[in-house]
């Protein structure tokens, strides 16, 4: 059983740019354009074989550069072992490749995040909007997003609220 910082430190020396241990959770921070390498590797690599990817989830760190950040959880079913690979991404047009050809099932995560967060990912098989409506403007959960409102209802306020309500017409 190999060490995983160890060995992608050592096949990949330029790409990984970091590496954090946090109450025994390891996170490998890892150069965009070398993401789905570094999948294949952590996948096929004897001794790491990280063969179940459990989850991709982004971030949105506005106001802080770079902005953004893909997680992908790694989980090892021989080792009994779970692996989090992280890439930051810049606000300007974030994109990274899309790792849909190692692992298949982040071909919906993928989806979401570009749904959701506006995260481009290259290669991808559909990548088209999964949650929101597809003439939909905008990313919702990127922190900069105006947000849409409506006023509570009270009995003080009741009848202001009221007649900008939308009723059915008869």
């Amino acid at each position: 059983m190999l060490d995983p910082v160890e060995a992608l430190t050592g096949a990949f020396p330029k790409a990984v740019e970091d590496a954090q241990e946090f109450r025994g959770e390891i996170t490998v921070i890892v150069d965009a354009d070398s993401i789905v390498e570094v999948c294949r590797y952590c996948r096929d690599a004897k001794g790491l074989e990280y063969n179940f990817l459990s989850d991709v989830a982004g971030v949105d760190y506005y106001p802080q550069e770079p902005r953004f950040a893909v997680s992908y959880h790694l989980y090892s079913m021989v080792h009994n072992r779970s692996l989090r690979l992280k890439v930051y991404l810049s606000g300007d047009e974030p994109a990274l490749p899309s790792v849909t050809g190692v692992f298949p099932a982040a071909n919906w995560s993928e989806r979401e995040i570009y749904d959701l967060f506006g995260v481009v990912f290259t290669g991808h098989p559909d990548l088209r909007r999964l949650l929101m409506p597809d003439g939909w403007d905008g990313h919702p959960l990127r922190k900069d997003y105006p947000l849409g409102y409506e006023t509570v209802q009270f009995s003080f306020n009741f009848d202001e609220v009221d007649k900008h309500k939308p009723y059915a017409r008869e």
